[in-house]
């Protein structure tokens, strides 16, 4: 399938379409009829109360926080003690069968993300999930599809894309600025991978709930090398550097250049290890022509295979590099800039057609009110998803995959399916 398929043709080829609206430009499933009274407060639940899930909770604690769920009973209890009110649950479906719940944030590690997502949509809970949006890609199409289903409102947590920052940088590249991008380049460093696993098998901390922390991913003894972050470089759990911040990175070429789905993803890297994720990654997208957009060529670079320079142009700190007919632009989190520099003095950007954002979490609270749209709904942040995980899938297949993106196939390597679709364990399917 083209990588920059109309929306709306994409929807109805997918079967998203099915009642929802496309409001400005971005996917809205939430009829405003059905909304509360943009002064009334959301009840909410959040699923995970540490770390990440603070930065949800301080975002949202202006509605009425009246569920909190965390496998471990200190961070429960901490923020019990904010919200005394709240009702405390270890299992996020206890949590979710609460019958005066409009929302819940899910702020777990990644392998649960599906689970606690999924349920919350299929119960008409408006949904907030830190990214990656899921962690294996069939998980992410049935997420899409299924908020689109449950006419729901949705944002993947990559808060980046509320920055003016990333406003301006799409404005600029979508003005023709550069010319036609044929080429980017996107970079992060950080290195969730190696080693082996444990040996050991310490007793589990009377604190910690192991069993419902470990959720639908396959049973291992408790250690401590996996909280409260490490689990990333774990394939169970995560999908290393890749999986963590390619999401935030790679959402400005997405954006700007309207893309979709690659037809063909090549990774390279260290030999797999069957346990844990690669210290270093390169993948290679391509993306087939759309429109008035020419094909493009994606490249992913973390942890140790990030190029010291690219076109001559220092990688110091993620990023994104997108190269024209006419020039190229340099961009990370705050600040972006063109090259030559002697080619664009004087330039001026085009003037600002991107409304400014009123906060990530914030645009999902007005959207589960009154159904405006938000910039990273599942519908867009499920494609990035698929697009990102499928770098680890070439990875650990050790081929060049050509991706059907309606099928949801590798055409011409069957032995992917088992890693796009992983097993889960007994209680936690989804169907």
């Amino acid at each position: 399938m083209p990588n920059r398929t109309p929306r709306r043709e994409f929807l109805k080829q997918t079967g998203l379409l099915g009642g929802a609206m496309l409001t400005g430009g971005y996917f809205s499933s939430l009829p405003a009829a059905e909304s509360k009274s943009p002064n009334e407060k959301l009840n909410i639940g959040c699923i995970g109360t540490a770390n990440q899930a603070r930065f949800s909770i301080e975002n949202v604690r202006g509605e009425n926080i009246v569920a909190l769920c965390d496998i471990d009973d200190h961070y429960l209890g901490k923020a019990a003690a904010e919200f005394p009110k709240a009702a405390r649950f270890r299992d996020f479906r206890e949590l979710l069968e609460l019958p005066n719940l409009d929302a819940v944030t899910v702020c777990t590690p990644d392998h649960v993300h599906a689970p606690a997502t999924v349920m919350a949509l299929r119960l008409g809970k408006h949904v907030y999930c830190e990214k990656p949006l899921t962690h294996d890609v069939y998980e992410a199409r049935l997420v899409a599809r299924t908020a689109a289903e449950s006419k729901t409102a949705t944002q993947m947590g990559t808060q980046i894309h509320a920055s003016d920052n990333y406003r301006r940088v799409v404005e600029i590249i979508q003005s023709g600025a550069i010319g036609p991008v044929r080429e980017v380049h996107t970079w992060a460093g950080r290195q969730w991978g190696g080693g082996d696993r444990p040996k050991e098998t310490p007793p589990v901390p009377s604190h910690l709930h192991w069993q419902l922390w470990l959720g639908p991913a396959p049973e291992r003894p408790y250690h401590p090398t996996y909280l409260p972050a490490n689990w990333r470089k774990w394939w169970d759990f995560g999908g290393g550097n890749l999986a963590d911040m390619a999401c935030h990175h790679m959402d400005l070429p997405f954006w700007a250049l309207k893309l979709r789905a690659p037809t063909t993803i090549a990774a390279e890297g260290p030999p797999v290890h069957p346990e844990t994720c690669p210290l270093g990654l390169i993948v290679r997208y391509e993306f087939a022509a759309g429109g008035e957009l020419p094909p493009l060529k994606l490249t992913w670079y973390d942890g140790d295979k990030i190029p010291p320079t690219i076109h001559d142009i220092s990688t110091g700190g993620g990023g994104n590099l997108f190269v024209g007919e006419r020039g190229m632009l340099r961009a990370d989190y705050g600040s972006w800039k063109l090259h030559p520099a002697a080619d664009f003095a004087g330039y001026e950007p085009p003037k600002p057609t991107i409304e400014r954002s009123i906060g990530h979490h914030a645009e999902w609270i007005r959207a589960c009110k009154t159904g405006a749209p938000t910039t990273c709904n599942f519908d867009y942040s499920g494609a990035l998803t698929e697009t990102v995980l499928l770098g680890d899938v070439a990875y650990r297949l050790g081929e060049r995959i050509e991706w059907d993106a309606e099928q949801l196939k590798a055409k011409n390597c069957p032995a992917a399916d088992e890693l796009l679709h992983r097993p889960y364990r007994k209680g936690w399917e989804l169907a």
